[in-house]
């Protein structure tokens, strides 16, 4: 039986990761993987799906060329070549993720593994050893009941990335990240599209004033939007799919070719011996302490399927924080109230900490800035005016406790509000550091310096 110091289930950005940090640290290790290098991220998330949004990107200044005082003929969208493209960058990310395994000396082991007692897990018949063993089996697309997916007519995010045709008709049901996004990019390829959000707003996890201007910004651009409404049943019988949605006025039949269900995720934690090892599971998640050690010894688990934000860049931290704690480093518990989150439509959402509402809710005393890119310099420049960076501080200490942007580029910039927030940075702190003009940026200084009722350019 081989025998490792560490053995990770799943190669996601929390599995490859974790695997690539203990092999730095001296750990002998091992990967297992049922598919492909790089998890759903790299293969069928993260990457591919911006590689899908680039493309929409550029057909969109193609469109609006005469907007630059360019003149562009003859152009059309190839979508299959667009998806082509996709795929592609997808399996360059894999292909790197391979060459990382083999820099860093990582065994991959090829197959479904099962998780045994006593610190092991079988792949393909034959049993591997570790003193450590860290789940990282990610997660897939969740179905509901009424809304079961067959993958041709009602689909998943996958097949929304690899459909054969494009669609006239599209209906996204659930307005988070992955719905968005989706939204935006079939609307800009030319598919008529149709988002039916249970909620009261769209992507109901943002602050209310990102959801308006999201919502302001795609109606604009021809999406449909159906708020407080309910896919209540799919008839897939005919050519395309009729969905039944319930509304408040009552209920309205759509038509479509495709129904893409984006409602949610399920964590892969299924047949992967957790009953058989004793391993604590509560509503679809794996229990875990501040460095993931399961409740039983020698067993760990990252990524999706724990109660954190189910987000790639939190997988990775998870991976590195659960590594150097079994290499008896001194490591800090990591902070989920300052975790970012990022949706790559068009415009672009950022954001991280707390909303206006949760900041009230919460008995906070608050000064809130706000700066659109209407009156930004680099923004007019670019012709990208949609948006604003909203801020919101504590008023009695200056504390930093939210930062929510809408606009095109805002996925780059979130990063100085998170560091800012990490370092216990003041508003008028962020106030007095010079930031660089003309750009986006300037945005993030000008709403602190709104807030503080010192801003120049409104």
């Amino acid at each position: 039986m081989s025998k490792y110091d560490v053995i990770v289930l799943g190669s996601g950005p929390g599995g490859y990761v974790a695997a690539i940090r203990a092999s730095q640290l001296g750990l002998k290790t091992a990967v297992v993987e049922k598919e492909s290098l790089g998890g759903i991220c790299l293969n069928w998330g993260c990457i591919p799906t911006k590689a899908l949004l680039k493309s929409a990107q550029v057909f969109e200044y193609l469109k609006h060329a005469e907007d630059y005082g360019l003149s562009v003929n003859g152009y059309d969208k190839d979508f299959n070549a667009v998806v082509k493209r996709s795929r592609g960058v997808a399996e360059g990310m894999s292909n790197g993720v391979k060459f990382l395994m083999k820099k860093n000396k990582i065994d991959v082991i090829e197959g479904f593994g099962t998780l045994k007692a006593g610190k092991k897990i079988e792949v393909e018949g034959k049993e591997y050893a570790a003193d450590h063993i860290i789940i990282a089996t990610g997660a897939r697309s969740r179905e509901l009941p009424s809304l079961p997916q067959d993958g041709k007519k009602v689909i998943g995010y996958r097949q929304a990335m690899t459909l054969p045709e494009q669609p006239k008709k599209l209906i996204v049901v659930g307005s988070g990240a992955i719905g968005v996004e989706f939204a935006y990019f079939y609307n800009s390829m030319g598919t008529e599209v149709t988002i039916v959000e249970y909620l009261d707003k769209i992507v109901p996890v943002e602050d209310d004033d990102v959801s308006k201007q999201l919502e302001r910004s795609f109606k604009k651009s021809g999406i449909k939007i159906m708020t407080s409404a309910e896919v209540t049943s799919v008839d897939t019988s005919g050519d395309g799919v009729k969905a039944t949605v319930k509304t408040k006025k009552g209920e309205e039949v759509l038509e479509a070719d495709i129904v893409l269900s984006a409602v949610g995720i399920k964590s892969n934690i299924e047949n992967i011996g957790l009953e058989a090892v004793g391993i604590a599971v509560d509503r679809d998640k794996i229990l875990v302490n501040d460095y993931y050690q399961t409740n039983i010894p020698g067993y760990y688990a990252i990524g999706d399927i724990t109660p954190g934000q189910a987000l790639a860049h939190v997988a990775s931290a998870e991976a590195i924080l659960c590594v150097e704690k079994i290499a008896g480093m001194h490591v800090e518990a990591l902070d989920y109230g300052n975790i970012p989150g990022c949706t790559y439509a068009s415009p672009e959402i950022a954001s991280v900490g707390l909303t206006e509402k949760q900041a009230k809710e919460q008995g906070f005393d608050i000064k809130i800035g706000k700066f659109p890119f209407s009156a930004s310099g680099k923004a007019s420049a670019a012709g990208a005016k949609d948006g604003f960076v909203k801020v919101i501080f504590d008023a009695k200490y200056g504390e930093w406790l939210g930062c929510h942007m809408i606009g095109a580029g805002v996925t780059d910039m979130i990063a100085e509000a998170v560091l800012g927030r990490k370092l216990e940075t003041t508003g008028h702190e962020v106030l007095k550091t010079v930031h660089p003009h003309p750009t986006m940026s300037e945005a993030v200084m000008e709403a602190v310096a709104d807030a503080y009722g010192e801003v120049i350019h409104l």
